[in-house]
């Protein structure tokens, strides 16, 4: 199979991409989990009343987790690898976050996501916010996101490296 040159995983919410991420980390799997495999395990979450609708949790005003996977599969079929679809990086608002540490030219050291958590709470979010860099809704979500991240790959991983625009 040719690998795309575009991260798809760009394409991704994060609720499904952490979805996903559950079936690719399953250690009962036998072989690579493709999309297909994953939608039949989210279909089989669904109660019996509501398969017929396929309605599911809502993260978005009108597209439900289980749309987005069929979109996916519509545009790169089925049996594409699930693992593709797992997000690694930062969200672009993240991104922004991470990037205005890392071009801090007071700091020493390459910054952590434990840095980046940390100039987070010291009040980053607002003066990039009063910078126009980040829009007053994105800082919300940016705490669960750099949580997020530094329960999936420690506190102590370099920032850098999650950087991610769309």
């Amino acid at each position: 199979m040719i690998r795309n040159p575009i991260d798809v995983s760009s394409h991704v919410s994060p609720q499904l991409s952490a979805l996903i991420e559950s079936r690719v980390n399953d250690p009962d799997a036998e072989q690579a989990v493709t999309l297909s495999e994953v939608r039949a395990f989210l279909a089989g979450l669904l109660p019996g009343p509501f398969k017929a609708a396929e309605s599911f949790h809502r993260f978005d005003i009108d597209t439900s987790i289980l749309d987005e996977l069929d979109a996916l599969i519509e545009e790169y079929g089925g049996d594409r690898l699930a693992v593709d679809f797992v997000q690694t990086g930062a969200s672009e608002p993240l991104s922004r976050v991470i990037e205005a540490v890392v071009n801090d030219e007071n700091r020493e050291y390459p910054p952590t996501l434990a840095t980046v958590r940390d100039a987070m709470a010291s009040g980053l979010l607002t003066r990039l916010v009063g910078e126009g860099v980040l829009d007053e809704d994105e800082d919300d979500t940016l705490q669960a996101d750099i949580d997020a991240l530094i329960g999936r790959f420690g506190a102590d991983a370099l920032a850098e490296g999650f950087l991610r625009y769309e």
